[in-house]
């Protein structure tokens, strides 16, 4: 099993199988707009802009699981981060990223790279997973390592 098996819902609704994104580097980030992290959205679109014709992509996935921060809808969350913060990287649809109604695309990469101390329960919006081109997640994030902090990691599987 690979990211590849994964089928996700784009914020507008459609459906995309992540086999789209074979051969990419991928930064996967659970998002949310009402966060004290909802700033990194500047970071994650500098360095997608910085990295895209080399093959990098971010994915943001919406998630309401954290202090309730997420809670509009694909519509009003795809507006906010075009307005506030230019973002031009793909959106997806709101999911779950823990408990019983995690998305499996979730279960798969925190399995693949638990957290501190092998928790793999995600504990806040803004975790970070870094997928390399041949769709192997090589590294987890916290919350707090802001965007640009990952350049180097970005660039060693590019």
């Amino acid at each position: 099993m690979s990211i590849y098996d994964f089928s996700v819902k784009a914020i507008d609704g459609s459906e995309i199988k992540l086999e789209k994104y074979r051969g990419k580097a991928l930064l996967i980030v659970n998002v949310a707009s009402r966060c004290g992290f909802t700033p990194q959205y500047e970071g994650l679109e500098k360095i997608y802009r910085k990295y895209q014709e080399k093959g990098f992509l971010v994915l943001a996935f919406p998630c309401n699981q954290f202090g309730a921060q997420e809670p509009g809808t694909e519509e009003e969350i795809k507006q906010f981060c075009e307005t506030n913060y230019q973002v031009s990287f793909p959106l997806f649809g709101k999911i779950n990223v823990n408990g019983s109604q995690a998305h499996p695309l979730f279960e798969y990469l925190k399995k693949a790279n638990p957290g501190i101390l092998g928790t793999e329960a995600i504990k806040w919006n803004f975790t970070k997973f870094l997928v390399d081109k041949t769709g192997k997640v090589v590294k987890r994030f916290a919350p707090m390592e802001k965007p640009e902090s990952l350049e180097n990691a970005v660039c060693e599987i590019l």
